[in-house]
């Protein structure tokens, strides 16, 4: 996969690529999902994610039930980076005091889990940088990326 932004950041359609490969792994059948919700032809993975992409069609995906339930597997533990965050709240004293809180990673095993993160990604402004919360680690991400490019082969 190249790179088409500096700074290291993805696509919109490499971090969706990252994330069917990983739905992939755990049974999602992007190929079906495609023929049945956007088009009976399939053009292949690069091509389909490159048309969620462009049309906004993403949505559709990100958002559908087979995807969820495969992306946050039943039972799977799952890692995901909860980011910082500043607010003000009021101490023992009535001050008004402000806490700053550090990203952590989070880990959790509910068994129906997908379903909370659907509902926290449809508050979001934008629900693929949610998602990229849940991307592996770089060094993960590095041998992942040759299964994402084999995508249209697997799809």
């Amino acid at each position: 996969m190249t790179r088409k932004h500096g700074k290291g950041r993805m696509t919109r359609k490499e971090t969706l690529l990252i994330l069917i490969s990983q739905a992939l792994a755990n049974g999602f059948e992007f190929r079906r999902w495609f023929q049945s919700n956007i088009s009976p032809e399939w053009p292949g993975a690069e091509e389909a994610a490159a048309l969620l992409v462009t049309e906004g069609r993403y949505y559709s995906l990100v958002f559908s039930h087979d995807f969820a339930r495969a992306l946050w597997k039943r039972g799977a533990q799952m890692n995901f980076i909860v980011p910082s965050v500043t607010y003000s709240r009021m101490n023992g004293k009535g001050e008004v005091v402000t806490i700053n809180r550090k990203p952590f990673t989070r880990r959790t095993i509910k068994a129906d889990v997908w379903k909370y993160h659907l509902r926290q990604m449809a508050v979001t402004d934008d629900p693929l940088r949610y998602l990229k919360r849940f991307l592996p680690t770089h060094e993960a991400m590095l041998s992942q990326q040759d299964e994402a490019e084999n995508l249209s082969v697997a799809g």
